[in-house]
């Protein structure tokens, strides 16, 4: 399921569980108040407020939702300010007889800087656990994985959570087909240097509608979950948005589908076509 979620750039994270809030104790205050300088990324694609709603498909059959929100924080990592972006949902309809998921993914994002700070994860999946508690230390361009080592990592690398919003913060408007874009992601001890395809502009049908969208291939690795890099399929919205609206991938095992099915606190009109 790993590999799942890094060529999503982190919707594996929209398979998330109701568990309770665990407050990051890994977030501590600096030894001085003094405010670290780090760059700003331009972005206009979300906020705080924002609310979208996935269904997991296999075949014809839904087997799970999950909701993605951002929300403001109090706290602050030497002196920024913090959104946490949360993605928890859980399996639904005959599915949970068989194989029930209840997982989280959280992190806690420089609002400014759009990288992570601490990222949490818990994995409840058909009885195989994962728990995590990564602390980024951006300004040393490290990450703790709270078991005792630290890993040296690229300059604003993401979690798997993280990456979802920092991905619509890149300008498609003038891409070429067939340029790619790198997104580093640093999961379970190790930097997944991601890369996404660009395929053009498409129409696609939801079931919302019609909706204009940029179309993209992401670069997966062959022979784990896809057969080669043409089994997996992503369209985000050619708006300000640039919300990742539908996925398509065929695995070894069959094939899935995430479409968006809800949202709400969008900061931009969507590109819905009548």
């Amino acid at each position: 399921m790993k590999k799942i979620g890094i060529s999503f750039l982190a919707l594996a994270a929209l398979l998330s569980s109701h568990a309770t809030e665990v407050e990051p104790a890994v977030i501590e205050n600096p030894e001085t108040n003094e405010a670290m300088s780090f760059n700003t990324r331009p972005n206009s694609a979300f906020a705080p407020g924002e609310k979208l709603v996935y269904r997991l498909s296999y075949g014809i059959f839904d087997a799970g939702e999950a909701t993605l929100t951002v929300d403001e924080v109090d706290k602050q990592v030497h002196g920024r300010k913090l959104w946490r972006v949360r993605g928890i949902g859980k399996t639904i309809s005959a599915f949970e007889w068989f194989y029930k998921v209840n997982d989280r993914y959280e992190s806690y994002i420089d609002a400014q800087g759009l990288f992570p700070w601490v990222f949490i994860r818990r994995v409840d999946e058909g009885g195989y656990k994962i728990n995590q508690d990564y602390t980024f230390k951006q300004h040393q361009n490290k990450v703790d994985n709270g078991e005792g080592k630290e890993f040296s990592v690229p300059s604003a690398v993401q979690d798997m959570i993280s990456a979802f919003y920092y991905a619509r913060t890149m300008d498609y408007d003038n891409a070429k087909k067939g340029e790619t874009f790198l997104v580093n992601i640093f999961l379970d001890d190790e930097l997944y240097p991601t890369k996404i395809k660009y395929l053009g502009k498409e129409v696609i049908r939801t079931r919302n509608g019609k909706f204009r969208c940029h179309k993209f291939a992401p670069v997966v690795q062959e022979g784990r979950v896809f057969n080669s890099e043409k089994d997996l399929t992503v369209w985000i919205t050619d708006d300000e948005n640039k919300i990742p609206i539908m996925a398509k991938a065929d695995i070894k095992v069959g094939s899935m589908k995430m479409h968006l099915v809800d949202w709400e606190g969008l900061s931009n009109p969507m590109a819905k076509v009548k």
